[in-house]
């Protein structure tokens, strides 16, 4: 057995249940092998990053593991609920309330629709869309504003011949 294999070894059965103790006490029995499984795979692909006295690297080492693996239980879960209302609910419903926000979008200008599809389309913050748009963060927050009323006239307009309301969600796209 050559030195990094005899060195893996012992860190593996001297730090093995130790990690494992710490991953159970935040996650529970149910992952504390696979993650500690993950761990031991990292520490021997890293071998030469692992400082003596290895147990508090291999504890870090855990926790990003973890931290890892609840990032990925929660994007699941928001996918699964995300389909999970595709499958559920009125579907013409949907259907109108979309179209009635897209000829809301078409009746106001160019510059209207720019903004507010750059900070509810694209996600961007108000510093990044300000920067696509090449003003101050001030005046682009004072026109996404102003767009936002603009758009929730557009959309309130048909309400006055019956159609049903939509709500402008402002918290979202700011």
């Amino acid at each position: 057995m050559n030195d990094d294999h005899q060195r893996f070894t012992d860190m593996y059965d001297e730090c093995r249940q130790r990690v494992w103790a710490y991953v159970v006490g935040r996650a529970g029995r149910q992952i504390a092998d696979e993650v500690v499984s993950e761990t031991f795979a990292i520490a021997w692909r890293r071998l030469d990053d692992v400082p003596p006295g290895p147990l508090p690297w291999l504890i870090g080492v855990a926790r990003n593991v973890l931290r890892e693996n609840i990032r990925a239980q929660a994007r699941r879960d928001s996918l699964q609920a995300e389909l999970k209302a595709w499958a559920e609910g009125d579907h013409a419903e949907q259907v109108a309330e979309r179209l009635e926000v897209l000829r809301a979008l078409a009746a106001l200008s160019e510059d209207d629709r720019e903004l507010l599809l750059l900070v509810a389309w694209h996600d961007l913050t108000v510093k990044e869309a300000s920067a696509v748009v090449g003003c101050g963060q001030a005046a682009f927050r004072v026109r996404l504003h102003r767009a936002r009323k603009r758009l929730t006239q557009a959309l309130e307009e048909p309400q006055r011949t019956s159609s049903p309301r939509i709500r402008v969600p402002s918290q979202e796209w700011s």
